[in-house]
């Protein structure tokens, strides 16, 4: 079976082929060769893509994204990892704390544009009103 192309999958994907490169380079995504020696990639690698942007985007690194790979494949069976070091636990706990303060500060971001949103169009129905 024939899978997706380097190029069909970067821009399937929202990504660059060196982007893809660099995600195959860092273990995070694997191909197929060919018997032409070009890379194939499954339907499955496109959303794997995907979701590595979406953790970049999120403030994550690669390097934390390998680790939680795994629990994303298949997050209803049991996670079991034998030999994850304390560090690897301590980091992803300081990954988890530091989205968290990410999102609240998000979060009170989104409110005040919302307010300020909602206040330019109370006083725009305002003028409305009164013009």
């Amino acid at each position: 079976m024939i899978g997706m192309r380097i190029g069909e999958l970067a821009a399937r994907a929202g990504a660059s082929t060196r982007q893809v490169r660099f995600y195959e380079a860092k273990g995070l995504i694997t191909s197929r060769r060919g018997a032409n020696n070009y890379r194939d990639y499954s339907e499955a690698t496109l959303g794997r893509v995907q979701q590595i942007r979406e953790l970049l985007s999120a403030g994550l690194s690669t390097q934390v994204i390998a680790a939680i790979l795994p629990c994303l494949e298949s997050p209803r069976d049991p996670i079991v990892f034998e030999g994850v070091l304390p560090e690897t636990t301590a980091r992803l706990e300081r990954e988890r704390d530091r989205l968290t303060a990410r999102i609240e500060v998000l979060t009170r971001n989104r409110d005040a544009v919302a307010a300020y949103l909602d206040e330019l169009r109370r006083r725009s129905e305002q003028a409305e009103r009164s013009g």
